[in-house]
């Protein structure tokens, strides 16, 4: 993990940072990066020790040069890094994901080495394992088509391919007017791309803040003929590039992500990312004459450069982890740009959905299916529904997406009214139903993107070590017999994965019979569910019963430890057979739940022809527990990565039900017997 640059040690200088713009105290995020790399931010005047803080080459920087200059004190320049956030700066103020801190220069001024540049032209880069995360990191970002601003439509299309890519600039950008360049260049530009792709189309990209009206760019109308046209519609940079033959940049950061998509852009100014060999450069900087490759140039820019921030636990992190936070937060923004409507929730769980799902648009909440198609149609939202809640036959004309929790829920179990960590959408079914195609099953099938496996591993050996498992409510163990010990969970029998996924097995005492009746010399343990035990659902089995078919009953008893006793599970369609599977165990499945049909488990029930990929244990754990679910993180009260739900689940802090919530479950335990009412 990359630190903050230190030349404390070498030329005697302190990690004070003086600044005098209001910036640094409008954006706590700002001042937290700093004080996570080390800095100790100050008001007041410098010593000859001391620093002063600027950012980049803005036009309050003159402020802090001038006390500088007077103080006789170095300074020290920030300026974002190559992945931000989702909007820019200038829309709502969101924080940056990260900065490059920088005591030498600043990365677009040409006139001046920076750290940046630097390191680019002096260090050796050639450590093959951040090479190989520089490539990983490269195709990563492709794949997820993640950039600095990520305020996109990933969904639009991109004009025909064949075209020239000319990109647009702020005009009176910084990076323009210290980069060798001003407005007559990108004039000039536009006739270099004409005149050399006499035949091609030319498409200007306009810059996001230009189109969002900001502030103006350098072309319009005006400089459109029969082939020349502006692109000034949302289109994903990375589907853009992908359809150029040629790229023409003055000094945009996209000239940079079109290196890593295989082009060797034509630039007409002098960013960082000329003279490496990886451009044509009209107007080259002499003193740059080292010859890169494209992972050479990531890595610098990406990995070793950059001071990266996690939001969640406020501690500075790694470029893979930023991507982890900035990858979660654009498929919360991707999924929620359009707004929602929601049916079907019951009224406790509308504060946790407004937190996952309402953080750009509040959510709207309607009484029934009908109402909020209405509504939905009305407004042009998206129409969220409780999986459970569809009535049979609903097709409306409008987007839908499925709710249901997902499987790191919480400490604690939704019948008790405990606010969930992870919710599942879904726009085709929902997992828990094999009757029809799930968003799930087309995640499991695909193989994971760069980097996707190495992640799932670790998550993997995260909730392992921390002993997870879906609603974490611990419970000791007794004294197992010996022997090969098999363990049945039982289920909620009324629960919708046995009504839809089950057939000839579909109770826990039947489920039980034939786990003896095929195990006649092993151990077999029946866990009842947590729900059941609590009387709150369907599905209780008298331990005598039980006991004709099991060596054990086991109540109360905490599932990710039973797990590392036996050597095998035998269910329905419990979770608990994909948790035994991440443990290495044996499965028998004799229904059809999600992670069933794919090879991984041994079915004895019906699974869907459909299923026919064969994936392996981190493909499926890699869509199962990072793709599928979206996760919220009650300490920041953000969108979060999975990894950062596993520390909460294992240490804290965790969201508690209400008072109303307990006295509302402490009703439906005691009213359990009228489920039908108090569950609508």
């Amino acid at each position: 993990m990359p630190a903050a640059p230190d030349d404390s040690a070498a030329g005697g200088l302190s990690r004070r940072l003086f600044f005098y713009n209001a910036g640094f105290l409008r954006q706590p995020q700002l001042r937290q990066i700093l004080r996570a790399a080390g800095w100790d931010l100050r008001v007041g005047l410098p010593g000859p020790r001391d620093r002063v803080v600027v950012w980049g080459r803005s036009s309050y920087a003159a402020r802090g040069e001038a006390v500088a200059a007077r103080r006789g004190c170095g300074i020290v320049r920030l300026e974002d890094a190559f992945l931000r956030s989702i909007q820019p700066g200038r829309a709502g103020g969101e924080p940056p994901l990260g900065l490059l801190i920088d005591p030498e220069g600043v990365h677009f001024d040409s006139a001046t080495p920076s750290r940046l540049e630097r390191i680019l032209a002096a260090d050796a880069l050639d450590d093959s394992a951040v090479l190989q995360r520089a490539r990983d990191g490269m195709a990563r970002l492709r794949a997820l088509e993640l950039s600095k601003y990520n305020n996109f439509d990933e969904t639009l299309a991109p004009p025909p391919p064949g075209y020239v890519l000319v990109i647009d600039q702020i005009a009176g950008d910084a990076s323009i007017r210290h980069g060798g360049a001003n407005a007559a260049t990108f004039r000039e530009m536009l006739a270099y791309a004409q005149i050399e792709h006499p035949g091609a189309r030319i498409v200007i990209k306009t810059h996001p803040e230009t189109r969002a009206g900001h502030r103006p760019g350098h072309f319009g109308p005006t400089h459109c003929d029969a082939r020349t046209s502006l692109l000034d519609t949302p289109v994903s940079p990375w589907k853009l590039l992908d359809g150029a033959i040629a790229v023409y940049t003055v000094s945009s950061q996209l000239g940079l992500e079109a290196i890593f998509a295989g082009h060797r852009p034509r630039v007409f100014g002098q960013p960082f990312y000329a003279g490496w060999g990886l451009t044509q450069d009209e107007n080259p900087v002499a003193r740059r004459n080292r010859r890169l490759t494209r992972a050479q140039l990531f890595a610098a820019a990406y990995l070793i450069a950059p001071t990266w921030f996690d939001p969640c636990r406020k501690r500075i992190c790694s470029f893979e982890e930023a991507v982890d936070h900035l990858e979660t937060r654009t498929r919360a923004f991707r999924t929620d740009r359009n707004a929602h409507v929601a049916c079907g929730m019951r009224l406790w769980k509308h504060r946790p959905l407004q937190q996952f799902f309402g953080q750009q648009t509040p959510l709207r909440f309607a009484s029934s299916p009908e109402k909020a198609t209405e509504i939905a149609a009305e407004t042009g939202r998206n129409l969220l529904i409780w999986a459970g809640k569809e009535p049979q036959g609903f097709t409306p004309d409008v987007p839908v997406l499925r709710v249901e929790d997902g499987f790191l829920r919480s400490r604690g179990l939704g019948a008790d009214l405990v606010p969930p960590l992870s919710l599942a959408t879904d726009a085709q079914g929902i997992y828990y139903d094999p009757t029809r195609p799930s968003d799930l099953e087309d995640l499991i099938a695909q193989e994971p993107p760069p980097g996707g496996r190495v992640r799932a591993e670790r998550l993997i050996a995260a909730i392992r070590a921390t002993g997870l498992s879906k609603y974490n409510i611990g419970g000791a163990l007794p004294d197992l017999p010996d022997g090969s010990r098999i363990l049945v969970p039982g289920q909620v029998e009324d629960d919708a994965s046995i009504r839809l996924g089950t057939s000839e097995i579909c109770t826990n005492l039947a489920l039980l019979a034939k786990t003896r009746a095929e195990n006649p010399d092993k151990i077999i343990l029946f866990k009842p569910h947590p729900d059941v035990e609590a009387g709150l659902r369907q599905g209780h089995v008298p331990d005598a019963e039980a006991l004709r078919h099991a060596d054990q009953v086991l109540h109360k008893s905490d599932p990710a430890a039973l797990l590392d006793q036996v050597e095998e599970v035998w269910t329905m369609t419990s979770l608990l057979g994909f948790e035994a599977l991440l443990r290495g165990k044996r499965v028998t499945c004799l229904g059809a739940p999600f992670y069933a049909g794919w090879g991984l488990t041994r079915d004895l029930g019906a699974t869907p022809d459909r299923r026919q990929a064969r994936p392996d244990l981190l493909q499926l754990a890699h869509a199962v527990l990072i793709a599928y679910p979206r996760y919220f993180d009650p300490a920041s009260g953000l969108p979060c990565p999975p990894e950062v739900v596993v520390e909460r689940l294992a240490h804290g802090p965790l969201p508690r039900p209400g008072p109303g919530n307990r006295a509302l479950a402490k009703l439906q335990g005691f009213f359990a017997g009228y489920a039908g009412i108090w569950r609508r």
